[in-house]
């Protein structure tokens, strides 16, 4: 009997969470932009709402990136602006717990921008990349697309942001059961999610003004975010103009 009202009141604990998914333009958050965002709030073990937009980065996807998840400039160009994205995520997640796939990395974007944003930003969170390596056999993959396989879950839109928030929570779902089965508590114990980042400055006049002549000169018309340009990516640019020539 105690068992099972232990069971039950962790049950409890994980029924109530976020899925977050991202997909971005590429894996730094201090050069790359978030491009499309997906989250399913749970509670009661039940789906309730849904976060699903697409997000104008302001800057050109790299084709492999377009190769990878099928979104394009002309899909981005129509995206929601930046701030108004995340700050709309940070609504949505409300200080839930989350859930996500190797969620240090979707978490690092967000992060990034609470920062620039001077908005403190600290969340708890359970990381089905991490419970599948404890919980599975060592020689199976855990990828997203091998967890779908192997739990016979319909992997769609692949690398498609609210479809992969879809497939990680029911990964999330399969693995809650094999942890209870193994009535191991600490395995289901939320961790803070760590990142260190420090604020990125704005661009200076001095560098738009450059850039802008740059441009000019050149014919140059990629989309940038003159409000949110930061002194790194404005010399970023610059140097890539640069290498082009």
């Amino acid at each position: 009997m105690w068992h099972r009202q232990r069971k039950n009141k962790k049950m409890d604990r994980v029924n109530n969470y976020t899925v977050i998914d991202l997909e971005m333009t590429g894996l730094h958050p201090k050069s790359d932009k978030v491009i499309e965002i997906g989250a399913i709030k749970v509670k009661n073990g039940k789906i309730v709402d849904t976060y699903a937009m697409m997000v104008n980065p302001m800057m050109v996807i790299p084709q492999r990136i377009t190769e990878l998840t099928g979104i394009t400039n002309e899909d981005v160009s129509r995206g929601e602006d930046m701030d108004v994205a995340m700050a709309g995520l940070l609504r949505f997640i409300d200080g839930e717990e989350l859930v996500g796939q190797n969620i240090t990395f979707d978490y690092s974007f967000i992060k990034q921008w609470a920062i620039n944003k001077r908005i403190p930003l600290e969340v708890k969170a359970y990381d089905t990349l991490k419970l599948a390596r404890q919980l599975l056999p060592v020689e199976q993959p855990k990828n997203l697309e091998a967890l779908c396989e192997y739990f016979g879950i319909n992997r769609e839109n692949a690398h498609r942001a609210l479809d992969d928030a879809e497939e990680t929570r029911q990964i999330f779902e399969k693995l809650v059961d094999l942890e209870i089965e193994k009535n191991d508590e600490k395995l289901l114990e939320p961790r803070l999610l760590q990142y260190k980042a420090k604020r990125q400055t704005p661009a200076t006049a001095h560098q738009k003004e450059r850039l802008r002549e740059y441009r000019e000169a050149h014919n140059i018309t990629d989309p940038i975010n003159w409000e949110t340009l930061t002194r790194n990516e404005a010399s970023r640019l610059y140097d890539n103009y640069r290498k082009n020539e």
